[in-house]
C-alpha cells in the first residue's frame, strides 16, 4: 500500500466570492491537513480523502474583513473551528480526470458534494523524492452552509454572492 503524505509547503486552497457583483475578493486557508488511503500513484484506486480545514487560518489580505469572517455571521470559528469533507467516491471520467464525492460540513451543517479532480502527474524532485500533483475545483452555495450573512445595495445586489468558487492545489509525497 501507498503512503502519500501531503507536501504542506507546495499545497494550497483557495476561494473566490463576488463583492457587491462587481468584482471578486480572494482568499486561502493556511492550516488545513488531506488524507488520503491509497494503494497506488493514481487517485481512482483511493480507499478514502479526508480533509480538516482549520477556518481560523483564513486569509483574505484583510484583517478588518478576516475577523469578519472567523465571527458568528459567518465561520463562527470559537464554535466551529473545522471545516471537514470525507470522501464517499471517486469516478475516473477522462485519462487523469476524475469526480470526488463526499460529506462537506461547514458549522454544523453538513451536505453532499461533487468536486472536479485533475491528476497533474507524479515526478521526482532534485532530492529524489517521489511526488504527485492533484488541482481540485468546485463551486458551492455558502448559504446552504449556514453562512447566510448579506447586505442589500442600493443599486440593486448583495454585498456577498452566495456562491463560493475555490480550487485545491495539492502535491503529495511518498512516504
Amino acid at each position: 500500500m501507498a503512503n502519500w503524505n501531503l507536501d504542506s509547503a507546495h499545497s494550497e486552497i483557495e476561494f473566490k466570492v463576488k463583492h457587491m457583483m462587481i468584482s471578486t475578493v480572494k482568499g486561502h486557508f493556511e492550516n488545513f491537513s488531506v488524507n488520503v488511503d491509497n494503494n497506488s500513484d493514481q487517485l481512482d484506486t483511493a480507499q478514502h480523502v479526508a480533509v480538516d480545514i482549520k477556518a481560523d487560518s483564513i486569509n483574505t489580505k484583510n484583517s478588518q474583513r478576516d475577523q469578519h469572517l472567523k465571527s458568528e455571521d459567518f465561520f463562527a470559528v470559537s464554535q466551529f473551528p473545522d471545516i471537514k469533507f470525507v470522501s464517499s467516491g471517486i469516478k475516473k471520467t477522462d485519462d487523469g480526470e476524475y469526480k470526488l464525492s463526499g460529506d462537506l460540513t461547514i458549522k454544523d451543517v453538513t451536505k453532499p458534494v461533487t468536486f472536479d479532480v485533475e491528476f497533474g502527474g507524479i515526478g521526482k524532485d532534485p532530492w529524489g523524492n517521489q511526488k504527485a500533483g492533484y488541482t481540485v475545483t468546485g463551486k458551492i452555495n455558502r448559504a446552504e452552509f449556514g453562512l447566510t450573512w448579506n447586505a442589500a445595495l442600493e443599486t440593486g445586489g448583495v454585498m456577498v454572492s452566495d456562491d463560493v468558487k475555490f480550487q485545491a492545489d495539492l502535491q503529495f509525497v511518498l512516504a
